[in-house]
């Protein structure tokens, strides 16, 4: 990766570092008439001051999803600068305290509790293991964080603040629209590679249920995070004679399956959750098969190259800013502040910044990004996606390297229908 302000100040020991981020004034009320704008009116218990309101980001820096986890705190940090510029929330500055965990959970877990004691919430809680092995403890610990997981397993706490659709939605719509476009046919095979986690299960349970619906067969191929050959899983799909490749991967991996699919002749469509795909594969050996037209991906966030204006401005700011290669990640980090910023303006109307001030406003909560998401995430329904909606892009030699299949999001109406495990 590329050199960059944040990549510098971030110590990869998982040592935390705080980045308090200046802005303007401390004196700015939120929220329309609210009494309760001002420091001196509002509750408060931990991360809290007069001053500042202190939110925790734990990610991958040096593990298999460094790439996207940079970006993603990069795009926390222009969030909250670009919110202290104008006053703050609440009369208060936005401070984003950083920690490496390497996508391991054993150094997940004493980070949270060396850093839970200085924040309000997480802006930043990267990886599935990551979240499997934190989510008692800040259901316990009564912390609202944004996972960067998408597992709808997971959506049964107000804790666990999901922005986008989940995986298993991500895969509905994603086979939704192989079909619809005529690339997959009723009753097909279909060839499913997914890390054996939260992760890759609930991509599983999306898969699995398209092709019960459509009378479709999945073959199933379980792999570990950190399995780079995929040699063989892409044998044993080739020889069950499936119509298309479905991936829940790390980019690494999808590299090596699109890659071997090549090499082995077998030409079908390939399908990706959000993240199996960043743009450095279009600078490996993999390059010309991802750019083929027969992998396409989805995500709940617009790719870096999208003409969308808010996207436009968000990218002029993080090319002056940083000197990293681009990806969608600094936009989906801009996203969970927005989702944050929105939380919190909730709550200091309520005149309530504890941290179950912070879940009683989460209830209330809908979020308008201006089209960096698709529509507007809707919290307001314990166990139910904020969205199902996703944007469908393929590999591209642009900046960040994805380019929009279709202008508009897309739901599938399978999708529409689906029930995720916690939904009422």
């Amino acid at each position: 990766m590329g050199s960059s302000k944040i990549a510098r100040s971030v110590v990869v020991s998982a040592v935390a570092v705080s980045v308090a981020l200046a802005g303007c004034s401390t004196k700015a009320t939120v929220g329309s008439g609210s009494a309760s704008g001002g420091p001196g009116g509002v509750k408060t218990d931990v991360g809290v001051t007069d001053k500042e309101i202190t939110l925790g980001n734990l990610t991958d820096l040096s593990g298999v999803f460094k790439i996207l986890g940079l970006g993603i705190t990069q795009g926390t940090q222009m969030w909250a600068e670009d919110v202290n510029a104008k006053g703050g929330i609440c009369g208060r500055q936005i401070k984003i305290t950083t920690q490496d965990h390497g996508y391991s959970a054993e150094k997940a877990v004493p980070l949270y509790q060396q850093s839970k004691g200085q924040v309000l919430g997480y802006v930043q809680l990267l990886g599935s293991p990551i979240l499997a092995a934190l989510k008692k403890p800040i259901t316990d610990d009564n912390i609202a964080a944004v996972p960067s997981s998408w597992a709808s397993t997971n959506l049964d706490v107000p804790e666990v603040v999901m922005v986008g659709a989940t995986y298993d939605v991500e895969m509905v719509d994603g086979l939704a629209y192989l079909l619809s476009k005529g690339k997959i046919m009723e009753g097909d095979t279909l060839g499913h590679i997914y890390v054996d986690s939260e992760y890759g299960k609930n991509g599983l349970k999306g898969s699995t249920y398209f092709a019960d619906a459509h009378k479709m067969k999945v073959v199933q191929a379980a792999v570990t995070s950190t399995d780079s050959d995929l040699t063989s899983a892409i044998t044993q799909l080739k020889s069950a004679g499936v119509k298309a490749i479905l991936l829940t991967t790390t980019p690494a991996q999808t590299a090596s399956a699109v890659g071997q699919a090549a090499a082995q002749g077998l030409d079908v469509p390939v399908f990706g959750n959000n993240p199996t795909f960043a743009p450095q594969l279009l600078a490996t050996p993999a390059a010309a098969a991802l750019t083929s037209g027969q992998f396409i991906t989805v995500a709940g966030i617009q790719p870096f190259a999208s003409d969308a204006p808010v996207v436009k401005a968000l990218a002029a700011k993080y090319k002056a800013k940083y000197t990293d290669t681009p990806t969608f990640g600094p936009l989906v980090g801009y996203t969970f502040g927005e989702t944050w910023g929105q939380i919190l303006k909730t709550a200091c109307d309520a005149g309530d910044l504890t941290r179950q001030g912070i879940l009683n406003a989460r209830a209330k909560t809908m979020v308008d990004t201006g089209g960096l998401a698709p529509g507007v995430l809707d919290f307001t329904s314990l166990g139910s996606p904020s969205t199902r909606a996703v944007w469908i892009m393929k590999p591209a030699k642009v900046e960040g390297g994805l380019e929009l299949v279709e202008k508009q999001p897309y739901t599938a109406p399978e999708a529409a229908s689906y029930k995720t495990p916690f939904q009422k």
